[in-house]
């Protein structure tokens, strides 16, 4: 795909109220939302040097921290070809101009180890944060005919060893890894953080109070040995409709950080 006017199965669509935006397939895959901007906001403000956004789709994560980072330069990592390609499409739209001399997409498979993984451009401690939003749909879960979106959902295998394992490859002592997943999930990122990353700061989501936690926000430190922290829960929507708390929603638009504690 070129830089340009977009095809009619694609979309360019605002976020952080303008501050970028994204080329998205229309009406199938992955589309981006508050997954991705609260994966964001997860980098504390006055972050600066090298982050990684693994498993960057079209680049929402991660050029969302760029965006309210002005010192920090992201690396979109995706293996998908067509979202790489409007990962390639969204630094090309002149609305990123600023942002594009910031970020570049490396298409790559993050779960690679050795030197199949350097080889792919995934550099030992080269960067100082490491973001992930991976596929995390079980595979017993119900199955989507749209066969981008199960590619960009669907968890395989040990999924959260082998991200965590490259994560701790190539993130530098004291880096930040920040990931966004299911609640379920919390058993299997404690236990792949192991010997790599500690001081672990998990957040339970709720979309209401009184409702189960449908994500955890979860940051560590590589080479910390901190004891793992649970923090007080957020929540999504006041009242019955889905209006964003007034914290959740400047989350959302790049105006706050959800800073760790430790």
């Amino acid at each position: 795909m070129n830089a340009g006017p977009q095809p009619a199965d694609y979309t360019v669509d605002a976020f952080h109220r303008g501050a970028f935006h994204l080329v998205q397939p229309r009406g199938r895959g992955h589309r981006a939302g508050i997954d991705a901007m609260l994966l964001a906001a997860l980098v504390p403000d006055g972050a600066r040097g090298q982050l990684a956004d693994f498993g960057a789709g079209t680049g929402a994560a991660g050029l969302a921290a760029v965006s309210r980072l002005a010192d920090m330069r992201a690396t979109l990592v995706e293996y998908d070809s067509e979202m790489v390609e409007c990962a390639r499409r969204t630094l090309a739209l002149a609305e990123n101009g600023e942002l594009a001399a910031r970020a570049s997409v490396l298409r790559a498979d993050v779960t690679l180890r050795g030197q199949a993984r350097l080889a792919a451009g995934l550099a030992d401690s080269a960067y100082d944060h490491v973001i992930m939003n991976p596929p995390f749909n079980d595979a017993l879960d119900r199955p989507t005919p749209d066969a981008l979106k199960a590619r960009a959902h669907a968890m395989s295998g040990d999924l959260f060893q082998a991200w965590i394992r490259t994560a701790g490859a190539v993130a530098r002592a004291g880096a930040q890894l920040s990931l966004i997943a299911r609640p379920e999930s919390i058993a299997a990122i404690v236990d792949a953080c192991g010997g790599r990353f500690g001081g672990l700061e998990c957040t339970a989501l709720y979309p209401r109070e009184g409702a189960d936690a449908i994500r955890i926000l979860v940051t560590a430190i590589r080479g910390s040995r901190a004891r793992l922290r649970m923090r007080a829960p957020l929540v999504l929507h006041e009242g019955e409709d889905h209006a964003f708390t007034s914290f959740v929603d400047a989350l959302n638009n790049g105006r706050a950080a959800y800073p760790r504690r430790g």
